[in-house]
């Protein structure tokens, strides 16, 4: 359909109001949790006690005489593949390993799933845990990264030498020591990110059941991936994916955690099929804080070379990410250590760059991805070498960005990433303005004079987004995300269903997605009819991570949508009787250009298309639909952003306040633009988190030390500041609505602008912090040091 067939846009770019908010706000949405069918059974795991040993003895024969037990299966009981997450890599690079459902003889984390309990009631089912008995020959738990590399410990897994399951050094520039050598100035950091809880609202969750009627196995879950779920659970189980159906109702959250396929809905599956009774499983809180996919653990060893100007020369690198104790699929272990290795150079114009990336296995619960998937720690660690050479080479910590960030698009990094056009300088500009017009750094002189400790602290940064398949594929990934499909359905009253292969966890698809049709069909938002979360009725899709929902999703979408009005026009010129080229789309009808009183409506067209066939064009199916495929063969588009904070020291207690926080961000064209504040709103919020608060630790023995919310910090609204947020627009070339994601950015870029304000309050102790979370014992102890 041409675009001069379409009347001018009138939702996209506005702040239409959210579909979902009636529903959700009034306690009508709909749950895995709520969810009740006849006879239905509740699930809960016998878990390991231990970190790391040996099944000695698993006795669940006094489960099953418990009241209320129906059923319990151990991994013998079941008989399950396990699960297989692969690179194409060699096995100098990679070493896959199997996620068994059930764990049977080893144990390799506290929490693991050892068997599955099912009875009448939540209650019974707890009370049948109890009756489990498991006994186990212990040995040496691997509880950090260093140590899973060192000499003489213990392996998580045989199959893998030194608990090293990915080791690649992607980029190494030659002449890279010359250029180190003969530099200026050399700075280095080396900084370490605590392990964090995704923490959705919503826990993991599923219920499971077998209809004889479809010969089908139906799961409700809450997953952002229901299309990689069907295929998981019919290889475990044996069955083919037509015999799986996943549905998956309203989601409360999923941040990355729910983007890979976990153990315990396949055994549920699995003892669903075995006791022909619905099943449900809802993860308590406590396992969801011990024992669920986990992120962020990382460290890192970074130098960076400059001239006597403050350019950049040259960046040398090395990662170690601490995986836990499995591969998660189908991402693998190898999705933190790889996306920090392609992308650390981030918005600056590197000319040299040499990086190696590891995963090593910990006797500890494993990760997925999380919001950011390892910007957030790349990001911080690049910002805090441009703070050190700003104090080194004596320059404005703002002005040495300025002299290094990428202004000439496109740009093919070092990284051999092709940048498409962004803000990133005006950004930065615009952001640090926006702090000086608000009367911050006047005030941070004052303060300090006063004997306060304020700081001024930045993070410059870029999000990629819209990955498609040849961006996933060069991590050499088994399974390779990229495409989305989408199917856009008229029915005879002229509103449109439309399918999407991507999954809305919170972000607003069913407002998003309906604006983008709305405008491609000129009919209203409320006409518009978004179907996801349902591998039955989609054809087929890779769900929602890494900000691809409306660059790859909605461009899909758009597509189809474009289609179908291809296809409403040429009905429409035939009844005309006028040419495919005189017509045009406008409110529910296709009029004639020349001479608007004559138009057919969408109903006309419908009752054509489905009741009358014989009056359609010679050539033309009856029926009114279309489906389109939207893929990236190119590097993917990227937003970008600057966030300036300001902070306050207090000596007394080394609590870290938040006194102004400014993102000036650009994600391209704003489908919403209140729904993008939002995104930025929770994003910040999330990485302030990580920042400040959030770390999930271990004793020696790989015991979780945050079983609760007493232990693990999760910030409230006290703790989040008001977020001023600017938007700039570069919109992409090559998706259909000239959007680049904005689900990630916040998170991405608030750990390193926190802590470089952290900093700049402790520039008079001559001490620097450079790990997260920044707690208030290390900014006490800071303050205390560096007093005379």
């Amino acid at each position: 359909m041409s675009v001069d067939q379409v009347l001018t846009p009138k939702f996209v770019g506005t702040s239409v109001a959210r579909r979902e908010d009636p529903r959700l706000l009034t306690g009508r949405g709909r749950f895995v949790d709520d969810i009740a069918m006849p006879g239905m059974l509740h699930a809960q795991f016998v878990r390991s006690t231990v970190a790391a040993g040996h099944i000695t003895g698993l006795d669940v024969g006094d489960v099953t005489g418990v009241e209320g037990v129906r059923g319990v299966f151990t991994a013998a009981d079941l008989d399950l593949r396990p699960i297989r997450a692969e690179l194409s890599r060699p096995l100098s690079e990679f070493v896959p390993t199997d996620m068994p459902v059930l764990a049977h003889d080893v144990v390799r984390y506290v929490g693991e799933p050892l068997a599955i309990v099912v009875a009448a009631d939540a209650y019974s089912v707890e009370d049948g845990l109890e009756a489990a008995r498991v006994s186990y020959r212990t040995v040496t738990a691997v509880t950090s990264a260093d140590q899973a590399i060192s000499e003489g410990i213990p392996l998580v897994h045989d199959s893998v030498p030194n608990n090293t399951v990915v080791d690649v050094q992607m980029f190494a520039t030659e002449g890279i020591d010359e250029i180190f050598h003969d530099a200026h100035t050399v700075v280095s950091v080396q900084s370490r990110t605590g392990r964090q809880n995704a923490l959705p609202l919503e826990t993991r969750g599923c219920i499971a059941y077998w209809d004889d009627r479809d010969e089908q196995l139906i799961i409700y879950i809450c997953t952002q991936v229901p299309h990689q779920v069907r295929t998981v659970t019919a290889q475990c189980l044996g069955l083919d994916e037509r015999q799986v159906r996943v549905v998956v109702p309203d989601m409360g959250g999923g941040f990355g955690q729910k983007c890979v396929v976990g153990r315990e809905e396949i055994a549920v599956a699995a003892a669903a099929l075995k006791l022909r009774r619905p099943v449900k499983w809802i993860e308590d809180r406590k396992d969801a804080l011990t024992a669920s996919f986990l992120a962020r653990e990382q460290q890192y060893d970074v130098r960076a070379a400059f001239d006597s100007e403050g350019h950049i020369l040259g960046l040398d690198a090395d990662v170690v990410c601490d995986m836990g104790a499995y591969s998660c699929y189908p991402f693998t272990a190898g999705i933190e250590p790889l996306m920090a290795s392609a992308e650390m150079p981030g918005v600056y114009q590197v000319p040299a760059y040499r990086v190696r990336g590891r995963s090593v296995f910990s006797n500890k619960a494993p990760t997925a991805p999380y919001r950011g998937v390892s910007r957030p720690q790349y990001v911080m660690v690049m910002e805090r070498l441009f703070e050190r050479a700003a104090r080194e080479l004596q320059l404005d910590a703002v002005e040495i960005r300025r002299r290094n960030v990428i202004t000439a698009f496109p740009y093919t990094g070092v990284n051999n990433i092709t940048y498409d056009p962004g803000s990133y300088l005006e950004a930065l500009n615009q952001c640090e303005q926006t702090l000086r017009d608000g009367g911050w750094y006047d005030f941070q002189e004052r303060a300090t004079a006063d004997g306060r400790h304020i700081g001024i602290g930045y993070s410059c940064f870029s999000e990629r987004t819209g990955y498609g398949s040849s961006a996933f594929a060069a991590r050499k990934m088994n399974v390779v995300p990229g495409f989305d499909i989408s199917e856009v359905r008229m029915d005879t009253s002229g509103t449109v269903v439309v399918t999407t292969g991507t999954m809305s966890h919170g972000q607003s698809h069913e407002t998003t997605m309906a604006q983008i049709v709305a405008d491609r069909l000129g009919i209203g938002v409320e006409q518009v009819k978004i179907v996801q979360g349902d591998t039955d009725r989609i054809t087929y899709g890779f769900g929602s991570f890494a900000s691809r929902s409306i660059t790859i999703g909605g461009s899909a979408v758009a597509l189809a949508s474009n289609k179908l009005g291809d296809k409403l026009c040429e009905i429409a010129a035939h009844l005309l009787d006028t040419r495919d080229d005189n017509v045009e789309l406008a409110s529910g009808r296709v009029r004639q250009r020349d001479d608007h009183s004559k138009y057919v409506t969408y109903r006309d067209i419908a009752d054509v298309a489905y009741l009358k066939a014989q009056l359609l064009p010679k050539g033309v199916e009856p029926g009114l639909s279309a489906t389109a495929s939207f893929d990236v063969f190119n590097d993917g588009t990227f937003s970008n952003a600057t966030h300036g904070v300001v902070v306050e020291l207090h000596e007394g207690t080394g609590q870290v306040e938040i006194l102004k926080y400014v993102c000036v961000e650009d994600c391209g064209v704003a489908i919403n633009p209140k729904i993008v504040e939002g995104q930025c709103r929770g994003g910040i919020a999330q990485g302030i988190a990580g920042a400040l608060f959030e770390q999930v630790s271990y004793d020696d023995h790989g015991n979780p030390l945050c079983a609760s919310f007493i232990d693990y910090k999760v910030p409230t609204a006290c703790e989040i500041p008001d977020i001023e947020i600017h938007h700039l627009e570069t919109p992409c070339l090559f998706t259909e609505s000239g959007a680049k994601g904005a689900g990630e950015g916040g998170t991405i870029g608030a750990p390193a602008a926190v802590l470089n304000a952290v900093n700049d309050g402790l520039r008079s102790t001559g001490i620097e912090l450079n790990d997260t979370p920044i707690t208030p014992v290390a900014v006490q102890a800071a303050l205390a040091k560096g007093r005379p």
